[in-house]
């Protein structure tokens, strides 16, 4: 009895203890959160915010709820299946003429657009001719613009875009669409290409990966085994790329792979073609690029792992009887598997979002999910389009990060 009692002072004055000492580092935190407030805010009002604001264009909606409140009041009674009422057609004719005023009809049709071709030309011709509908039933006339005014199907594009939020692009950008019931469905072959473009993406970005461990694999082994000054040497050199501009060094592989670049003339030069090769525009152009300016980044975290590799084991190996190949294998190459990890899954994710690259040394087919979100925004001005298809690539990349994770863990990771 008198032991527990014992115990249970003891436990309440470690526990008394614990407590008084986090009261005592209270302070610290507070004081090391104060510190790192500034930068916090910074990263949130600079990064996250805009990152946020523009990824919910993804999901925003907000042409037709603003610029036809009428029309969409008119058509909660209509079935679907048919023409509407007259009333319908009088209140688009109504919301249409306030949109003149407010100059807000042609984004309207560009909406509508995206959904249906040739929704802008019909919004905007039924703009032009508001003056000329006469007294009498509307939806003759309408029909007179344009016989699709006529169809249910039409109507059902607007009637499904009421809502100020709409599921549209991110469906779009995985290559679904829905019918006029409202069903979803995989669209047209022809219109497929979203899914084929992010795999594209994943397989250029698997590519790179694999190169850039075949080439920074043995670099990183030679680097980690040579003298000090050899290796300080050696390590600037695989630096230095990195302290050159990403634009600069796409633009002198454009320079070197193009028809009459230098490593066409360097071919000729040699005797090991008899013509000049079409590298520029192509998918090795593209990889052997990339695989250059992602280099550093797979060779830092390997040579970070194998410098803390005692250089004892190896010999111990030996002097078991363990051949030279078989005691790297069995014992060296294991223990560089955290940096192996961290250095392919930097380059792989950082992959995945190149643009520059692709842009100038890539073909058509050769571009890349960044490639395509940069023209709907630059271009296209089609920022739902453009902020579904970076919500793909984001929750792709977060996919590919945690699955990592999963099987590999945290703690084995070593950036360097």
């Amino acid at each position: 009895m008198t032991q527990t009692l014992s115990l249970a002072t003891s436990a309440t004055r470690t526990s008394g203890l614990g407590a008084a000492l986090r009261r005592a580092e209270r302070p610290n935190r507070l004081r090391a959160f104060a510190l790192a407030l500034p930068a916090l805010i910074f990263l949130i009002v600079t990064f996250a915010a805009p990152i946020g604001l523009f990824l919910t264009s993804a999901v925003r909606n907000p042409e037709v709820h603003a610029v036809l409140p009428q029309t969409i009041a008119a058509l909660d009674g209509w079935d679907g299946s048919s023409t509407p009422g007259e009333d319908v057609f009088a209140a688009l004719v109504a919301d249409l003429a306030r949109a003149k005023e407010d100059n807000t009809a042609a984004a309207l049709g560009k909406r509508l657009n995206y959904e249906s071709a040739g929704m802008r030309s019909r919004i905007m011709s039924v703009v032009r001719h508001l003056g000329n509908f006469k007294q009498g039933p509307l939806a003759p006339q309408f029909a007179a613009l344009d016989p699709a005014w006529a169809s249910p199907d039409l109507w059902a594009i607007i009637k499904r875009n009421a809502s100020p939020v709409t599921p549209y692009y991110l469906l779009t950008s995985v290559d679904l669409g829905q019918d006029a019931a409202g069903s979803i469905g995989r669209v047209e072959e022809s219109q497929a290409v979203f899914l084929d473009i992010l795999g594209r993406t994943l397989w250029i970005a698997g590519l790179v990966t694999i190169a850039t461990l075949a080439l920074g694999f043995p670099t990183a082994y030679v680097i980690s085994l040579a003298p000090s000054r050899t290796a300080s040497f050696l390590l600037l050199l695989v630096l230095l790329p990195l302290w050159t501009s990403l634009l600069v060094r796409t633009t002198a592989w454009v320079v070197l792979l193009q028809t009459d670049g230098v490593i066409n003339q360097a071919l000729l030069a040699l005797g090991l073609t008899t013509e000049k090769l079409q590298l520029i525009l192509t998918r090795f152009g593209t990889v052997t690029a990339m695989t250059h300016i992602q280099l550093p980044f797979t060779i830092l975290p390997i040579l970070s792992v194998m410098k803390a590799i005692p250089e004892g084991q190896m010999r111990a190996a030996r002097s078991l009887g363990a051949p030279p190949l078989l005691a790297f294998w069995r014992v060296y190459a294991p223990q560089t598997l955290p940096g192996v990890a961290a250095g392919c899954l930097m380059t792989f994710i950082l992959s995945l979002g190149y643009y520059i690259t692709p842009a100038l040394v890539g073909g058509p087919r050769d571009q890349m999910m960044s490639n395509f979100i940069a023209t709907y925004i630059n271009r296209d001005l089609n920022w739902g389009m453009a902020a579904a298809l970076a919500c793909l690539l984001l929750v792709m990349t977060l996919s590919i990060y945690l699955v990592f994770l999963r099987l590999v863990g945290a703690d084995r990771i070593k950036l360097g």
